[in-house]
């Protein structure tokens, strides 16, 4: 698995949201849970009504909540860290604290390390890949802090855009050396030699830094930003599991094999719902290799007829880019969905035809013309499309796709707190 500042003035949210209205010119907004349409997306002449140009689509914002701008994860697999980031980012505007641009980089190196050393105890017989889940964020935070962007970019030599490919083959051939090795034949300083690699290709990390004025370290910065990584907790929703278990999610990036509770499908959708309606965005994996998902149309929904859809090419290996191509008018005009149900949403994760491929961030969500809940969803592949790197997810999909999602724990309903304790 799988992210520019926002504009000028905080808009008033009474009677701005009304059905058909094109979202222009709107600023950063406090996103205080204050109810469902205080929070308007500050992206400069942005038109939230429609996925794309021509499209028959009609999206009526029903929630729209501050974020910092859309970035690009290039050729990684790091999706993960700027989705999940991207969700705290948006909480330190929610709680006032301003817009803090904190750097993927840094937790996908320290990342590294923490998936080195399992792998080495599994004797290498565990995950060792780019890909991770949401909830390592607040692990790595807890332990190793947090930097801005601006501090560690994990760009050298003047480059631009990351590209970890040559990096992860040459931090997997590290460990399957030492991995062959006899046991109790390799150096104790071997973590030593993996940070060498790391700081060839993303540069070592700051002990100290100058941020705004002020000296941090990595740890300090963390305090002052004022998150509590205990309050951010996972959901999902799976039949294999009892209702309300708190389980280990079998995927290959869930690395740390963190724990996520598991709730019953329709309740897990109303808590989405309601955290959107209280001013809390969410972290969310999902699968995004199916016919029916279109970043370059701007929607994902589940056609209850998908030979409609035409796919060309191939998604990448990383899920780090638009993906292949799909032609069909459904994504131009709205098509009847499948009825997604625990059981057809079980049967597809253990057929494997639903996969844990890439991160996002849920920033907002719509009514459609037709009657449907839509959630407004912030990418990070860049802003080549017409929502400007944001797309729409059908509540249909979001049942049948999701592997699951990170939220305050304030977010969640007295009645369900009570049920998970």
């Amino acid at each position: 698995m799988n992210n520019q500042v926002f504009k000028k003035s905080i808009v008033s949210a009474i009677g701005i949201l009304v059905l058909g209205l094109s979202i222009t010119n709107t600023a950063i907004a406090q996103n205080k849970p204050t109810g469902n349409s205080n929070n308007l997306l500050p992206f400069n002449s942005l038109d939230l009504t429609k996925n794309k140009t021509q499209s028959a689509y009609s999206f009526n914002p029903t929630a729209t909540l501050a974020c910092l701008p859309v970035e690009d994860q290039c050729k990684t697999s790091t999706c993960w860290s700027y989705s999940t980031l991207s969700m705290l980012e948006s909480e330190l505007i929610r709680l006032g604290k301003g817009q803090h641009n904190l750097s993927q980089m840094y937790v996908a190196r320290w990342a590294y390390v923490e998936k080195a050393i399992i792998y080495l105890r599994m004797n290498g017989k565990h995950n060792f890949e780019q890909g991770g889940e949401g909830h390592d964020i607040p692990s790595i935070i807890k332990k190793y802090g947090i930097v801005p962007e601006e501090v560690y970019t994990g760009l050298k030599n003047g480059s631009t855009r990351h590209d970890h490919a040559e990096m992860i083959a040459v931090l997997k051939g590290y460990m399957e050396a030492l991995v062959k090795r006899d046991p109790g034949t390799y150096s104790t300083d071997w973590i030593k030699g993996l940070e060498g690699i790391l700081d060839a290709y993303l540069g070592p990390v700051p002990s100290t830094f100058t941020y705004q004025g002020k000296t941090y370290t990595p740890n300090s910065y963390a305090t002052f930003l004022g998150l509590n990584m205990d309050d951010y907790v996972a959901l999902t929703s799976f039949t294999h599991h009892q209702p309300y278990e708190h389980f280990a999610i079998e995927v290959q990036d869930n690395w740390a094999m963190d724990r996520a509770w598991n709730l019953p499908l329709d309740e897990f959708t109303q808590t989405v719902k309601d955290a959107l309606n209280k001013g809390y965005t969410i972290a969310w994996a999902a699968d995004v290799s199916e016919k029916g998902f279109s970043f370059r149309d701007g929607l994902a929904l589940v056609p209850e007829d998908e030979s409609t859809i035409q796919k060309i090419g191939k998604d990448n290996a990383g899920f780090n880019d638009a993906g292949a191509e799909k032609k069909s008018n459904a994504f131009a005009e709205p098509v009847k969905e499948k009825l997604i149900t625990p059981e057809l949403r079980q049967e597809a994760f253990d057929k494997q035809t639903t996969t844990d491929d890439h991160g996002m961030h849920i920033v907002g969500m719509s009514l459609g013309s037709d009657n449907k809940t839509y959630f407004l969803v912030k990418n990070s592949w860049g802003t080549g499309n017409y929502l400007g790197g944001l797309f729409y997810v059908s509540e249909s999909y979001f049942r049948y796709k999701t592997i699951s999602i990170m939220v305050h724990n304030d977010a969640l309903p007295k009645s369900l707190v009570k049920k998970i304790n």
